[in-house]
């Protein structure tokens, strides 16, 4: 386990609530991302794929930020994501978030194209840092499913050497783990902080010196990765491995943006929780009854709202 890591431990993907008309729904967003601080996580992957991201605006993206920080959500434990198709639109959120107190940012690759070199990313993330100062941690976004754009280790290890102390980590959302384990080997010891984005590998990174997770899951199991974290390395910690890893696998029985939601209507009682913006849909009632008897059988209890 990496010790002193920037986000080091549990970090949710935070959901993004919306209001009828499908614009974010601010406060709830932040009595949430309170609730999570309370309930397990010690970082906040604000505006991420769970978040919806890429279906806001550069201007709502800046917006919820600038929020969730007024309404009280530390600063200090949020990673929001900057990762976007245009260079001046990371620029710019990159620049949002380094004002607002936030020590890092997530950054997708510009996604739109497909099958760009290294030396194009190379490329574009420089740019990103000499543009906003390079003061600000930056987290590479390994999702290849979603951005078609994976971030090789020779990628990784040119933009350590180039910037060092702004290039800081991954999320790895492949659910490889043995490019995680890989990671860890290469980079771990430059202080380079890996998070598993699959709640069941966690305990298999740890061991490996990574850092943590930032996941989707946390948004309703964050309280079991707690245990996890904490007691790495006993039985307790391998005990909670195991729910963790069963919470995880319920929770993939349905669409997971749309189940999240679901789980959150049901646990507040509040089915403003089941907006979402198009092109995702609201899940099913069938979806919703398999998904919460799945997850109920794991044992796990959401604290209050």
């Amino acid at each position: 386990m990496m010790k002193n890591a920037l986000y080091g431990g549990i970090n949710a993907a935070v959901l993004t609530p919306m209001h009828a008309d499908l614009s974010p729904d601010t406060a709830r967003m932040a009595a949430h991302c309170k609730w999570l601080l309370a309930n397990g996580c010690n970082g906040l992957g604000l505006l991420g794929t769970t978040g919806e991201a890429t279906s806001f605006s550069v201007a709502e993206r800046r917006g919820i930020m600038e929020a969730m920080v007024a309404a009280g959500v530390p600063a200090a434990r949020m990673m929001p994501g900057a990762g976007c198709a245009a260079l001046t639109d990371s620029v710019e959120l990159v620049k949002a978030a380094a004002g607002l107190g936030c020590p890092g940012v997530l950054v997708l690759p510009p996604f739109y194209y497909k099958g760009v070199s290294d030396d194009g990313l190379f490329a574009w993330f420089s740019e990103v840092i000499q543009r906003t100062g390079g003061t600000t941690k930056v987290y590479l976004y390994h999702f290849p499913q979603q951005s078609a754009l994976p971030f090789s280790h020779d990628l990784i290890g040119r933009l350590l050497k180039a910037y060092p102390g702004t290039i800081k980590g991954v999320k790895d959302s492949s659910g490889s783990l043995e490019n995680m384990l890989a990671m860890c080997r290469l980079f771990a010891k430059e202080g380079f902080e890996v998070y598993s984005g699959a709640d069941d590998l966690l305990t298999k990174v740890l061991a490996e010196g990574g850092a943590g997770c930032i996941t989707a899951a946390a948004n309703v199991n964050s309280a079991v990765g707690r245990l996890v974290y904490a007691n790495f390395g006993n039985p307790e910690g391998e005990r909670a491995q195991e729910k963790l890893s069963a919470t995880r696998h319920a929770i993939t029985t349905a669409p997971l943006i749309g189940g999240l939601k679901a789980l959150m209507a049901r646990h507040t009682g509040d089915k403003t929780w089941l907006n979402i913006r198009p092109p995702h849909t609201p899940i099913s009632e069938a979806q919703a009854s398999k998904l919460f008897e799945a997850f109920d059988a794991t044992g796990v209890s959401l604290a209050a709202a």
